[in-house]
């Protein structure tokens, strides 16, 4: 019997095994390094150990550390979660061999799937020779052998870009796997990432525990999942469940897995890969199960047959809903900081490894939580989750929090026409700005709260003169605000609204009869105010000069490390609009800054390893004289500073 458990990981998926754990009666043990050491994680286990370092290599990827973590605390068996080594062979091995409980499946099954080649040659499936591809190929998909979660992945539809994109999903493999193996594969355009989840004991028992879709991606990494994938023929689901077991028989598997399929849109189920692990996205189907999938993992660790021949089988619907620290309508840019407060309605499940006051750092993925919904039916798993969403509370760096409402309640996902692209399709209009009639009354509300905070006479002069003027700027968007109010013994007034009510945490404002509440929050160490999901920057009335950059500088969009400069790039070499000079890594993703116009690098103080905060000088580019009057068109947003942004007004 397991007595005390190691979590090989961070985050969400360490505080989710913890949770598990301590129901079950078995202590937990963290493991941390120096970027985590006040981190939910550490905080919720009975023991911590401190891997020193903040680099994955050299802390969650230290499988020595880990295992003498294990020893010197007495723990006698080890949870990988995923990500990190949950899918490593020799990682299971060295646990083994150190007598203790692998929470996963036998190594040997791991390397069987570990490669997408091998695991499709498994299937019966050959991969493309990247030398072999023709015109009549493309569009192919080059992918990385090893590892997953959209690294390394690139979809490629001109035949002359293959060499390129090939060097790049190299590279980039390497460094996120250090496996640089990729292959190349017809890529299915229009299509559904269809998955089936799977639980196997060590007696010949081999669960499919229903389906997921997890069509809504960006980056090939998923947004959005539910489950059951909705719109399946019965007996394309029975193909997916007898192709899934199969895999799992042909590599004697055992424990949690899960097998992932495109399905084309006539239906065709196209096998991509097995998982070895618990999946992020797996309390969808623990929901709509009614099973804990990470204590049937230790019950078949410990050698438990499962109860029974069949699974449980899958009643209702569950949605999830992947929360990042991140601006999609900056390339998905990953975003940092203090995370403030996190709080979702009653009614919807909450799995994080955050609390308010956290800092959501550089070193690790952008997830900030997973919000999940489950219901009778998928209209109302949908309507329940969306409207959580809407009414949560995110202070801190920008998410994906709005575009995950509107994601929801898009009549393409509400009808399950969904696929893969449907990013690709909608971002323009799910990123659009907020043009709600609510919206445009936080700024006044801000000034009236400030107002308040202030003074208990809320600005009240005994003499009426001209209207108090303030000034907001939208910390994630950059629009600036202007707000015009009176204060009087009778209290504010402002042109069109009544105030109803005012105070420094909430402000009541009617308008045209129709009467809203604006909670507004402060926090220490910020001059943010945020009124509802806006975040503002209080501006000074007479605007302060601001530094001047040299035109054409590329700045770092966000705090990371530089991978790597383009090949044979220098000081005085030509550059084309829209080519790759600088590869950032931030947060498990990596991010192209490109040339803003053609012209020449006149400046390169990017250095592959060095580590930038946001706004350090990466290069400058001196646009050509001939195309200064023709606007860029890049591949890939620059790194350049935005335009100027507009205004909004509200008068007296």
């Amino acid at each position: 019997m397991i007595s005390k458990l190691l979590v090989a990981n961070r985050g969400e998926i360490a505080c989710r095994v913890f949770r598990t754990s301590r129901r079950l009666g078995i202590a937990t043990v963290a493991v941390y390094s120096d970027a985590d050491a006040d981190a939910l994680h550490v905080r919720e286990a009975d023991e911590a150990v401190r891997l020193p370092g903040a680099a994955p290599a050299d802390t969650y990827l230290r499988g020595d550390l880990v295992v003498a973590a294990a020893r010197a605390t007495g723990a006698d068996a080890v949870h990988p979660g995923y990500g990190f080594f949950s899918e490593s062979a020799a990682f299971a091995r060295a646990v083994e061999d150190a007598g203790l409980v692998w929470i996963g499946p036998p190594p040997d099954a791991i390397a069987a799937m570990a490669s997408k080649t091998r695991a499709k040659a498994l299937m019966g499936l050959a991969p493309l020779a990247p030398e072999d591809v023709t015109e009549a190929d493309l569009p192919v998909l080059v992918k990385a052998a090893a590892g997953g979660g959209g690294r390394g992945m690139r979809v490629v539809r001109e035949l002359g870009t293959l060499p390129r994109e090939l060097a790049a999903a190299r590279a980039e493999a390497a460094s996120a796997f250090g496996d640089g193996e990729v292959f190349v594969e017809p890529y299915v355009e229009g299509g559904r990432h269809v998955e089936v989840q799977l639980l196997a004991d060590a007696h010949g028992t081999v669960w499919p525990l229903g389906t997921r879709d997890c069509s809504l991606q960006r980056r090939h990494q998923k947004v959005v999942e539910e489950a059951p994938a909705p719109g399946l023929a019965e007996g394309l689901v029975e193909r997916l469940y007898d192709l899934a077991t199969g895999v799992a028989r042909t590599v004697g598997y055992r424990g949690a897995g899960t097998v992932e399929f495109l399905v084309a849109a006539d239906g065709t189920p196209h096998f991509l890969e097995m998982n070895t692990r618990l999946q992020v996205e797996h309390p969808v189907t623990e929901e709509v199960c009614g099973v804990d999938l990470v204590a049937l993992q230790l019950r078949v660790a410990e050698g438990h047959a499962l109860e029974g021949p069949r699974p449980p089988r899958p009643t209702g619907h569950a949605v999830e809903a992947r929360l990042y620290a991140e601006d999609p309508a900056a390339g998905w840019a990953p975003q940092t900081g203090t995370l403030h407060r996190l709080a979702v309605p009653d009614g919807v499940r909450l799995d994080t490894g955050y609390t308010d006051g956290d800092t959501v750092g550089v070193h690790y993925d952008a997830m900030l939580a997973k919000v999940v919904a489950y219901a009778p039916t998928r209209a109302e798993a949908i309507r329940k989750l969306a409207g959580a969403l809407e009414r949560a509370t995110v202070h801190g760096p920008v998410t994906n929090r709005a575009l995950l409402v509107r994601s929801l309640r898009h009549p393409e996902f509400t009808a399950g026409r969904m696929d893969t692209s449907f990013y690709d399709r909608h971002l323009a209009e799910l990123t659009a700005a907020d043009t709600t009639p609510w919206t445009r009354y936080a700024p006044l509300a801000a000034a009236l709260a400030d107002a308040c905070g202030r003074s208990r006479f809320g600005g009240w002069r005994n003499l009426r003169s001209q209207p108090q003027v303030k000034r907001y700027r939208g910390a994630a968007d950059g629009v600036e605000h202007e707000v015009r109010y009176a204060a009087t013994r009778d209290g504010f007034q402002v042109e069109g609204v009544r105030v109803l009510d005012a105070a420094p945490d909430r402000v009541t404002l009617d308008v045209d009869g129709v009467r809203r509440v604006f909670p507004v929050r402060r926090y220490a160490g910020t001059d943010h105010v945020h009124v509802g999901h806006l975040a503002l920057v209080p501006l000074p009335l007479l605007p302060e000069p601001t530094a001047r950059q040299e035109p054409g500088s590329l700045l770092a969009p966000m705090p990371g490390t530089v991978l790597r400069v383009a090949d044979g790039l220098a000081e005085g070499a030509p550059v084309t609009a829209g080519q790759p000079l600088i590869w950032l890594e931030a947060m498990k993703m990596e991010h192209r800054v490109t040339a803003p116009a053609t012209g020449t690098l006149t400046a390169l103080h990017a250095q592959p390893g060095r580590q930038v905060e946001v706004g350090t000088l990466l290069a400058v580019v001196q646009e050509s004289p001939s195309t200064a009057d023709a606007p860029a068109a890049p591949e890939a947003p620059s790194a350049s500073p935005a335009p100027s942004a507009s205004r909004e007004e509200v008068s007296a």
